[in-house]
């Protein structure tokens, strides 16, 4: 299967202002994908607002994100994201992971482990296997930031922050904040089930202490080799899924003495396995699947 920014002659509605379109997904965190040189095509294209009204659910695509594939002077290819309330990501560990079944699927993958130019710098992605509309794919994520000036976090002192004490309102949470080149705050909670884990997302994404605002993992250790998390996405709300928050999950998991340095992280649509290998590398490995192609109008 192959996508190209050409549309058929016998496509004549919208005046032939078309671009085509992959919708994607992993572990349910769906991202629609379009080749950038389709909009370089067209002019005067905002891409803040094209992400925010092709990732609208009622009135456009729907996708938790948009993301466009670029050619890059520093790597092979540059991903460049677009969450759905039209701000820009620095990376997207299940973004990625169907970006490189995009550029299989486009007939560019000349090597198994490429690298992907991203705003928190270059990703190294490794496709293991590919069944047309279902892949696997292991990336190599980088290594975790701990620093508060790195998250960034204000008003905490010293090398990290772990289980450390954030009022938010009336609550006080213990939380642990790693960059994966972008922000996250993990909470570890005896109960999810009844706990209003959207309320108090928005509450602590949006808190004072996080300048840049910042990612939010609930998560419930089952045992020292199993997470299970519910993640409220800066930018984005609540998803499915999240691939850098469930490497800061396990980071976090791990400087609290909670989990092993390899665990399954159970989203709410599906399972990643990640460790934290001996080169201090978070290694991700999940699927990404093709929910459906089209074109959309501009």
């Amino acid at each position: 299967m192959s996508i190209s920014c050409e549309i058929s002659n016998n496509t004549n509605y919208l005046d032939g202002h078309l671009i085509p379109f992959f919708k994607m997904h992993g572990c349910g965190n769906d991202f629609v994908l379009i080749d950038n040189e389709c909009l370089l095509k067209k002019e005067n294209v905002n891409i803040s607002v094209l992400g925010k009204n092709i990732c609208n659910r009622n009135f456009g695509i729907g996708a938790d994100g948009m993301i466009l594939f670029m050619p890059s002077e520093k790597a092979d290819f540059r991903m460049r994201i677009i969450n759905s309330d039209g701000s820009e990501a620095e990376m997207c560990g299940n973004g990625i992971r169907c970006f490189t079944h995009y550029i299989e699927l486009k007939g560019r993958m000349t090597k198994k482990t490429i690298e992907v130019e991203t705003l928190a710098g270059i990703i190294k992605p490794t496709l293991i296997t590919s069944e047309s509309d279902e892949a696997k794919i292991m990336v190599n994520m980088g290594t975790p930031k701990l620093k508060p000036k790195e998250i960034p976090i204000s008003g905490f002192k010293g090398k990290s922050v772990v289980n450390k004490e954030l009022k938010v309102d009336d609550r006080t949470f213990n939380i642990t904040t790693v960059s994966m080149g972008n922000p996250h705050c993990v909470i570890f909670l005896d109960d999810l089930d009844n706990f209003d884990f959207k309320y108090w997302g928005e509450k602590i994404e949006n808190h004072s202490t996080f300048p840049n605002k910042t990612n939010v993992e609930f998560a419930k250790v089952d045992d020292k080799g199993n997470v299970t998390v519910k993640v409220w996405e800066r930018g984005c709300g609540a998803t499915l899924a999240c691939g850098t928050g469930a490497c800061a999950t396990l980071v976090a998991g791990v400087l609290n003495n909670l989990i092993d340095k390899k665990a399954n992280i159970h989203l709410p649509g599906g399972t990643l396995e990640i460790e934290w290998n001996d080169n201090n590398e978070l290694i991700m490995t999940g699927s990404s699947m093709i929910v459906f192609t089209g074109v959309f109008g501009i």
